[in-house]
């Protein structure tokens, strides 16, 4: 009898396919054909799971959002409630250190969405879930910089949230593209030292 395929795992191992190639070669490699050799198949097999190109990279940049979003939100939980600026600073520290490239997995999943990100500019199809990451991450820091706001006056709450949002894409930037200088302990440090300046009172 022929070997029943499950048609989600199956897409997965696609998707996984997709990701090795973009990582290794970049967004614009990642064809049908060389994502089917990826994946060891025959491209009428991918061909069966998805429409065409778009619909691959579309279902692959969504698989990429959600993995993430759905690891993050193991992590995210209401800010410490605490009196010290020290803990408060920690707590916040260990839900947005999820978000920067501080070990293999990370670093890959951050090489994965710079990639889709950048062809979002010139790929229609793909600006609506890089804008959905974009406002998804803003929501996240804004929240974190109103619960520090229910402790401390942190300013303009627009401009704070905009300055960690940039801290944290431009540590992500450089620990992908130079990761022997932006190491994960620098990454670490940076973000730390931020946090502090946001969550303790000034003198």
């Amino acid at each position: 009898m022929p070997k029943k395929v499950d048609p989600e795992a199956r897409r997965d191992e696609v998707v996984d396919a997709v990701f090795r190639v973009v990582r290794r070669a970049g967004f614009e490699q990642a064809s049908l054909r060389n994502v089917a050799e990826e994946a060891g198949l025959a491209i009428g097999s991918v061909r069966h799971y998805f429409d065409g190109h778009t619909d691959l990279m579309v279902f692959a940049m969504r698989a990429s959002l959600d993995r993430v979003s759905a690891r993050l939100m193991e992590r995210v939980g209401p800010l410490p409630a605490t009196e010290d600026p020290g803990e408060r600073a920690e707590g916040v520290e260990r839900m947005l250190a999820e978000l920067l490239p501080l070990d293999e997995r990370r670093r890959e999943e951050a090489t994965v969405w710079l990639a889709f990100t950048m062809a979002s500019r010139t790929r229609p199809e793909l600006r609506p879930l890089a804008q959905e990451a974009y406002d998804g991450m803003r929501r996240l820091v804004r929240r974190i910089v109103d619960g520090v706001a229910r402790h401390r006056p942190v300013g303009d709450p627009v401009v704070e949230t905009e300055r960690l949002c940039a801290l944290i894409d431009g540590l992500t930037l450089e620990g992908v593209l130079h990761p022997d200088r932006m190491t994960p302990e620098l990454m670490l440090r940076a973000l730390r030292r931020h946090l502090q300046t946001l969550v303790e009172p000034s003198g």
